[in-house]
């Protein structure tokens, strides 16, 4: 439910110089405005597209950067791309840019009508600043009066002072905004003094809002200083969240991309890191609803990710027993039913990809 299929697979020709958020961010500026046409974005979305239905994938949201004028060509090839697989795999886009571009209202003003034409919805990335608040009621605005949910980047750093999760969850309130909101990352509450992170945590409960955590992308890139040890795991306090009532899920966030050099879509994957890295192994029964019926749910698709009398027979089988056994392999072995018919797991050669990012 938090993906960057407009990023994936540019590592080969613009890696992260050093592994650090800044890297990640300089080095995706420069190949954006460098290669990302329409035919190098669909070559790419594509093969992400396959790899994660060969790994039994049904629905996919991804965040498209949206600076101008990359929001005219991402979105206008996620709707081709929405259109192509839409048998195979359910798609969403959100509208990623820094909020401060809101400043120029003809960018906006555009963006706003690329995200309807296409329909998409607005996302964001929050930063502390003296002007948040009002970005922030502009953004509501805009997504209330277009009829569009809201999906933004909260907090991705180790900065105790970061508190736009806060923020947010008081201009929903403000606001009294009613369509669905999400927030991913929010890896500084978990470095907040007990008691701010309770009250935070309160207010996205009271507001509504809908946390999912990266937890390969957040351990790759937080806490990252050259020559030092990681001093925590990057993620956010799921937990807590979770016991809150709040709507909780992890998802896998960037492919072989400056902001995170791995992965390849697979859920499985996700799911095994996620209950190392966050330990929800205590229960574990339970822990499969973060990559099945909870992000289905926050999607607003609840007829995905689960099994069902009368459901559509769209099941991934494993060779394993018990959670000890499923969670040891990387069940490269599966098998994906889509209505009820054993489909094609073979996954696309990394050589497909030679002529948009290099051999």
């Amino acid at each position: 439910m938090h993906t960057h299929l407009d990023k994936g697979h540019i590592w080969p020709r613009n890696a992260n110089p050093d592994g650090t958020f800044p890297g990640a961010l300089e080095a995706v500026r420069a190949d954006r405005e460098a290669n990302w046409s329409a035919g190098d974005v669909k070559k790419r979305m594509e093969f992400s597209l396959r790899c994660a239905y060969a790994h039994g994938t049904s629905l996919i949201r991804t965040h498209l950067d949206s600076l101008a004028p990359q929001h005219r060509i991402s979105f206008e090839v996620f709707a081709e791309m929405r259109e192509a697989w839409k048998d195979r795999i359910a798609l969403q886009a959100v509208a990623l840019f820094p909020m401060e571009n809101m400043a120029d209202a003809a960018y906006f003003a555009e963006l706003v009508a690329v995200v309807r034409d296409k329909g998409g919805l607005m996302g964001g990335v929050t930063r502390m600043s003296p002007d948040l608040d009002s970005q922030l009621d502009t953004l509501f605005r805009a997504a209330a009066d277009n009829g569009f949910d809201v999906d933004l980047h909260v907090d991705e750093t180790d900065d105790r002072a970061a508190e736009t999760l806060k923020a947010i969850a008081q201009a929903v309130l403000r606001n009294r905004f009613d369509g669905k909101v999400t927030a991913g990352h929010c890896c500084s509450l978990a470095r907040h003094d007990q008691e701010t992170a309770k009250r935070t945590v309160e207010l996205v409960a009271e507001a509504g809002i809908a946390v999912v955590s990266l937890p390969m992308c957040n351990m790759y890139l937080q806490d990252r200083y050259p020559g030092r040890t990681p001093r925590w795991r990057g993620v956010t306090l799921f937990k807590e969240l979770a016991a809150a009532g709040v709507a909780t899920a992890v998802a896998s966030d960037n492919t072989r991309d400056p902001f995170y050099a791995y992965g390849d879509l697979d859920p499985v994957e996700v799911f095994r890191e996620a209950v190392r890295i966050l330990h929800l192994d205590h229960p574990l029964d339970t822990a499969a609803r973060v990559v099945t019926t909870s992000p289905a749910e926050i999607l607003g698709r609840p007829d995905k990710g689960r099994i069902a009398a009368g459901a559509s027979a769209d099941l991934v089988l494993f060779s394993a027993r018990r959670w000890s056994e499923f969670l040891s392999r990387p069940q490269s072995d599966r098998v994906v039913l889509r209505r009820g018919k054993v489909i094609d797991r073979r996954l696309p050669d990394y050589r497909e990809l030679d002529s948009v990012v290099g051999a």
